[in-house]
């Protein structure tokens, strides 16, 4: 039995699904976004559990990640959002579908298609509309159409953009300028395509708080994974992933005495200190060192104390009942990764994606 691990808990992803599901309209399609091991869990699992919910799309953010998807399995359509060039031939071997975010990229894709007598193959072009990460801004469309239009290698299976702030309310005006100027673009685009590609904007706040943007499809990455953004979303799902550590060793401190490295704790009376098999080597960053982070033992928080160290953390247990062995929650269910990443000014992005790939990971939910 491994003395740290992460739990993927299925059934909680399937509630979040349902629960998001209800908000969209019967008639519009759900992407799911499961870059990054799917938030810092397992993509290939999860990606079952999704498709055996009727998933439409999935999301990744490089090719080698929808190639760990196709190799594990699955065949529902996979979007690239961050394709590069020097991936294209994977990208057509392993059918996934390539995001094109700029002039260059969609030339080198056309070449690469026609190259290899590709016919109607799908792309998705992406416009910048404020987030001013990736793709098309302040664009001619008649000259994205104008190479699109002249080559029967590819075929435009959507029009997207990203929303910057859905979940701020203080956003509004911006949030609706971002949803006009996708609604222009999309409709030059479908006027000069012919056809009507699907579109999509929203995120997972937005399909919360944006129901007017919801168009062909909806885009949720965080929200599967049990986090709305608000405290209030964040009650109505479950979190996906849990991690478990163990008690390795308790230790009785004297008055004066230091803990770990640098001798960053100083008893200022008698403490009892428990040694934990974690570290910022399994995604535990120092800066939760020196009490600003803490785990869960037996239902009471456990301070850390000290600098986090590569592969264990010590925490203080002086008024808590604990003993060698015995469970350690670092977030999940009963620890909220929200509330525990804003101890650092961070977020539960962050945290969730974080976590090593050397920490194991125990599938619950598996039919």
């Amino acid at each position: 039995m491994p003395q740290t691990v992460l739990e993927i808990d299925l059934n909680a992803l399937s509630h979040n699904y349902d629960y998001l599901r209800d908000k969209v309209a019967p008639n519009v399609m759900i992407l799911a976004v499961v870059k990054a091991y799917a938030y810092g869990s397992e993509s290939v699992a999860v990606a079952k559990k999704l498709e055996e919910k009727g998933i439409n799309y999935f999301a990744v953010a490089y090719a080698s990640e929808g190639v760990a998807l196709r190799e594990g399995g699955i065949k529902t359509p996979i979007l690239v959002l961050h394709p590069q060039i020097e991936n294209f031939d994977t990208i057509i071997s392993y059918d996934l579908e390539p995001s094109m975010y700029s002039m260059r990229v969609l030339k080198s894709f056309i070449e690469t298609a026609e190259s290899k007598n590709k016919e109607q193959y799908p792309i998705h072009i992406k416009f910048n509309t404020g987030l001013n990460r990736l793709g098309f801004k302040d664009v001619n469309e008649d000259e994205i159409l104008k190479y699109i239009t002249k080559t029967k290698a590819i075929k435009v299976k959507s029009l997207f953009s990203h929303l910057v702030a859905s979940e701020d309310p203080n956003e509004k005006t911006f949030t609706l300028s971002q949803i006009e100027t996708f609604e222009k673009n999309a409709s030059k685009m479908i006027q000069g395509l012919g056809y009507s590609p699907l579109l999509h904007q929203s995120n997972t706040s937005a399909i919360i708080n944006y129901p007017q943007a919801q168009f062909d499809m909806v885009r949720t990455g965080i929200g599967l994974y049990g986090y709305g953004n608000t405290q209030e979303e964040d009650l109505k799902l479950k979190p996906v992933a849990t991690l478990k550590t163990v008690i390795s060793q308790i230790h009785e401190i004297s008055i004066g005495e230091t803990v770990g490295y640098n001798r960053a704790h100083t008893a200022a009376k008698k403490e009892r200190t428990a040694t934990l098999p974690i570290g910022h080597a399994d995604g535990i960053s120092r800066a939760y060192g020196k009490g600003k982070g803490y785990v869960m033992i037996n239902g009471k928080k456990a301070p850390i104390i000290g600098n986090v160290c590569m592969d264990m953390i010590m925490v203080n247990v002086t008024k808590i009942d604990c003993e060698e062995g015995d469970e350690v929650i670092v977030f999940g269910k009963e620890a909220s990764a929200v509330a525990l990443s804003a101890r650092i000014k961070s977020i539960p992005y962050e945290l969730i994606t974080s976590i090593s790939q050397r920490v194991m990971r125990r599938i619950i939910g598996l039919d």
